[in-house]
This record gives C-alpha cells, structure tokens and sequence, in this order.
C-alpha cells in the first residue's frame, strides 16, 4: 500500500498498488456473419456458373460480392481479430477481399484483356485463391466437421474452376458450379448452426467439434489478457 501525501499529523489515505480493473465489453460471436455472407454470395455465382439461369445475368452477384459477400464478410474478420480468433480473422478477412476484388476484376479488370488472354487470367486469379483454400483446409481441421466440410468443399471447387478457366472449359466450369452449390449449402449449414446455437444457448445443430476446445479458449484468454495489459504498481 502506498500513501498519498498530507498535512503533516493528519492521518494517510491509503491507496490501493494496482488500478481497478476495467470489465471488457462482450463481443457477439462474428463467425454466422461471415459464413452467410460468403454462403449467399457463393450460391447466387455459382448458379450462374452451372447454367441453372443463363450466365448473361451474371453481374447479379457483383452488388452482393461488394456488399455481403465482400464488405459484411471483411467486417466479421475484423471483429474475430478483436475476439482473438486468428482462423476466423484470416478466413472472413480474405475471402471478404476476394468478392471485393472478384467484382472489381469482373467490372473492370476482365473487359479490358484481350479477348485470348481472359482463359489464364481467370485461372491464375482462381488458382491463388485455391492455393490458400487449400492451406485453410488444413487448420480448419482443428475447428469442427461443419467448418471443415466448407473448406473441403470450397478447394474442390476452386481446383475444378482454375481448370475449367485455363482450359477455356465451360462444361468443367458448370461443374465447379455446381460444386459451388455445395459449397454454399455447406456455408449456410455452418452459418445457421451457429446462430441457432448461440442463440438458444445450447446445441440445436450439430457442428461435429474436431478437437478440444479448452486448448484454444485458453489461448484466446492469453491473447485478450494481453491485450488489456497487466496491472501497473503506483
């Protein structure tokens, strides 16, 4: 204890060595967001991409690409930096840049490429996010079967489109379509699962956890406590 200096014969307040501890705000769980929003914007693309409506109205998923699947998703992953869940901050974070640059590059980008030039330019665009797809799929392992099955199903769907794209294939494209399709579906089980839940305080919808969870709810206590730093002596 420490002593705040007085007149001399009066007696000393003591004051506490540490500062009070300030309660931290709850977070609402951003991951539903984000999965909704990636679940929509995959299923309107990839309706178009399957040639179940004709693909001249395609430039119907850019106002969903920029806001939902784009802008909605980008702010699920910063609020999941601010929860300390670094999946879900590099996942929403990306793929909400992905529909933001996919519409920039349908909108600007690709009228402008010779016409024999757009195959590869797709593909390798497709083929980058494949890539990193394919290294999401394995940390999502240590998420649960719901998550899982988003990514397995999203990587499958970026190979087969990159191949249809560098191909110039437009039946291997309406089966990455397709795919797409599942993939969404998938999304939106996720999306629905986790709201569900969270909302009624138990489990309505099976997720299928692939791993203990108090590992990871440990880590992201450490990361919150070390953000709000340690108490200061006076």
């Amino acid at each position: 204890m420490s002593h705040i200096g007085v007149p001399e014969g009066k007696p000393s307040v003591p004051v506490a060595d540490t500062a009070p501890s300030m309660p931290q705000p709850q977070i609402a769980d951003p991951g539903p967001l984000g999965l909704a929003g990636f679940a929509m914007t995959t299923f309107v693309l990839s309706v178009f991409n399957s040639n179940m409506i004709s693909a001249t109205a395609t430039a119907a998923v850019l106002p969903l690409a920029l806001f939902y699947g784009g802008l909605a998703q980008l702010l699920a992953g910063m609020w999941e930096f601010r929860k300390g869940n670094t999946f879900g901050a590099v996942a929403f974070s990306s793929y909400g840049a992905f529909w933001l640059s996919f519409a920039a590059y349908v909108k600007f980008v690709a009228p402008t490429l010779p016409a024999a030039d757009v195959g590869n330019a797709t593909g390798l665009f497709l083929l980058a996010w494949a890539v990193f797809t394919l290294y999401m799929t394995v940390a999502s392992m240590r998420t649960n079967g719901a998550v899982l099955a988003v990514f397995v199903t999203l990587s499958i769907t970026y190979i087969i489109l990159t191949i249809g794209a560098f191909a110039s294939s437009p039946n291997t494209t309406k089966a990455g379509g397709a795919m797409g399709v599942v993939t969404a579906v998938c999304a939106w089980y996720a999306s629905f699962a986790a709201v569900t839940n969270g909302t009624w305080g138990r489990t309505i919808l099976p997720t299928w956890p692939l791993s203990d969870s108090r590992p990871l709810m440990s880590y992201r206590n450490n990361v919150m406590a070390e953000r709000t730093g340690p108490t200061v002596a006076r």
